[in-house]
């Protein structure tokens, strides 16, 4: 990644930047909140649900805008997408009591992604368009995107730092349970086999080395592993672009602002961003197989976690040999190690099969994570499932 490149992504996920563009934006634009609807997106249904509670607590002028499906390069393998969609939303509406019905084909009916948008759907594209976004189930404020359920907390936040709380904040939105403190029980409709094991619960994670929200899963997980609690099944992957998935810049600029924002919530250093698509990826993989096949899974999750904040926090271009030994040697990996594993091309096949496994989860992005005998789960923002779903295994 060039260096004009990497000052750019700095840029982007300035927070005194962001602190300067929310001035300017409240100046411009002080009481609008923006919210886009696509019609039978699952996501969309639980946020519509809580607009009136929204009206009632902040002083906003809420707009609402319908807008049609984003196009594939937005939202690449749609029947996985929206297979994912409803079991996703169904566990959502299930833990905060959205929605009285749960959410089905009936209620969230399919789309013909080749049907001509409405007239409303062509302005609310457009308006979204013309804000920076892609997405429905959004909020926009102040130059911000809010997405869905899970951005809400931090949307609520920058209201009522705005100082437009109407009486008392709202505190009890819809939200995910607070993470479990020791043994508990997923809910039921995630249950398909909790019978009792003398092993340690073991989760599957898809990762990338070119996934920034994969950099703010890693942690946590090692954490578990450290903590004796889990042993983690890790499954490298090759990134979506070097799949041949492109994705568009709208798509980019958001992921990294919103891992900015992320980040910042869990303390880890953010924005320097050298990016390893290409060569960077390929040396990395090589020497995390190296180390896993070696050294075991807590050596290959460290060198991992080194490597993602190296090129997300560090500007560390891992193409280079001095750039991949300062990840390496952090993480306590061997110049042996190294070359051992830049010289070594079974990680290819690996990350093969692990993208197969990964499509017959019926999941085809990264951070994924499967327990045993549970579904699957997309993205660090489900690791609370997660959470659940091994220690009622324990």
């Amino acid at each position: 990644m060039s260096q004009a490149a990497t000052w750019f992504t700095r840029a982007v996920t300035s927070p005194r930047l962001r602190r300067w563009q929310q001035r300017w934006q409240a100046w411009l634009h002080p009481h609008e909140l923006h919210y886009f609807h696509e019609e039978g997106d699952p996501y969309s249904l639980l946020t519509a649900s809580v607009l009136p509670s929204l009206r009632a607590h902040y002083a906003v002028d809420l707009h609402e805008h319908r807008v049609p499906p984003p196009p594939a390069a937005l939202a690449p393998d749609r029947e996985r997408l929206r297979a994912w969609a409803l079991r996703d939303a169904e566990h959502w509406r299930q833990v905060t009591g959205c929605l009285p019905e749960p959410i089905t084909i009936g209620n969230a009916p399919a789309r013909d992604y080749s049907a001509t948008p409405t007239p409303e759907e062509v302005r609310g594209e457009q308006e979204r368009a013309r804000r920076g976004g892609f997405l429905g189930a959004s909020f926009w404020f102040r130059g911000e995107w809010f997405w869905s359920l899970d951005r809400l907390p931090l949307l609520l936040s920058r209201l009522e730092a705005a100082g437009l709380t109407r009486d008392e904040p709202w505190r009890n939105y819809p939200q995910r349970p607070p993470a479990p403190a020791g043994k508990t029980a997923a809910p039921a409709s995630l249950l398909t086999n909790n019978a009792a094991t003398n092993t340690l619960p073991v989760v599957e994670f898809w990762c990338s080395l070119r996934s920034p929200y994969t950099y703010l899963a890693l942690p946590r997980l090692r954490a578990w592993v450290e903590a004796g609690e889990v042993n983690v099944h890790l499954r490298p992957v090759l990134p979506m672009v070097m799949r041949g998935l492109q994705v568009p810049l709208v798509k980019r600029l958001y992921i990294i602002r919103d891992a900015k924002r992320e980040a910042e919530a869990l303390g880890l250093p953010f924005g320097k961003i050298s990016d390893p698509v290409g060569r960077p990826t390929e040396r990395g993989l090589g020497v995390l197989h190296q180390v896993q096949v070696n050294h075991g899974t807590l050596a290959a999750l460290s060198f991992a976690e080194s490597f993602l904040r190296g090129v997300f926090a560090e500007g560390i271009d891992a193409g280079t040999d001095d750039g991949l030994a300062q990840i390496a040697s952090r993480a306590g990996v061997t110049p042996a190690d190294v070359a051992a594993g830049l010289a070594d091309d079974r990680w290819r096949a690996s990350a093969t099969d692990n993208r197969e496994a990964l499509l017959a989860a019926g999941l085809w992005g990264v951070p994924s994570f499967r327990v045993a005998g549970f579904p699957a789960q997309w993205g660090q923002d489900r690791l609370w499932v997660v959470e659940q779903q091994w220690r009622s295994k324990q």
